[in-house]
């Protein structure tokens, strides 16, 4: 568990305290309004930030996606992926059959916005990515599929290029029960719209295994 480097006595310490009581939800509605509500400042993101941004879709979903790190709009409304990223994945979603609404959860590797829209540095995934995997252990999704190189490096460990990596299937000891799906980051198709068919064709071929698998 991810420990707080300050005392509990102190303000920030009391503040850290609360965050950190998600660690312990049973349940993820819990963990939710628990994490989202607790002006977490395990790291110097905490000083940024407008909000905690805990994830976007149904708790139920079959298919979690995880990306980065929250942006402008993402910050600014405290839901994941609701700016021009997450408008096109929606539609490459839907494209590929996929409702974004009640068959898909999206979260990232960090919960807070980096300034500037920077990758998160290696401190703040360590303080934040245990979130990361309490949020996969109680929603128990059937699959989860990896948006970008910084979730695969921070999940996985993988630091290959994109190229030898989008679309295949991945696992790591830490997270046994799991096999990972890697995909382009949505980011990565507006900067290249021509592998966008190429993008709904993976998210194509996730629906046909979800279909097989019932």
């Amino acid at each position: 568990m991810v420990q707080s480097k300050v005392g509990q006595g102190s303000p920030v310490g009391k503040v850290n305290a609360l965050a950190l009581r998600a660690h312990r939800a049973s349940s993820y509605p819990a963990f939710k309004k628990q994490l989202s509500h607790s002006n977490c400042q395990l790291c110097a993101l905490g000083s940024t930030r407008q909000h905690i941004v805990v994830d976007r879709g149904s708790p139920g979903a079959r298919l979690m996606l995880i990306g980065e790190a929250p942006g402008r709009d993402e910050d600014a409304q405290g839901i994941a992926f609701v700016g021009r990223s997450g408008r096109l994945l929606d539609a490459m979603l839907e494209e590929a059959g996929w409702n974004p609404t009640s068959e898909i959860i999206i979260a990232n590797v960090v919960k807070c916005r980096p300034p500037d829209n920077r990758p998160p540095q290696q401190k703040e995934v360590n303080e934040c990515l245990p979130f990361l995997r309490k949020q996969i252990e109680l929603l128990k999704p059937q699959q989860i599929a990896l948006l970008g190189a910084t979730a695969v490096k921070h999940l996985l460990g993988d630091k290959r290029p994109m190229n030898q990596l989008v679309g295949e299937f991945l696992t790591s000891e830490s997270y046994p029960d799991q096999k990972f799906t890697v995909l382009f980051h949505p980011a990565f198709i507006l900067r290249s719209p021509t592998r966008r068919g190429e993008m709904v064709g993976w998210l194509k071929n996730l629906r046909r295994q979800r279909t097989s698998s019932r």
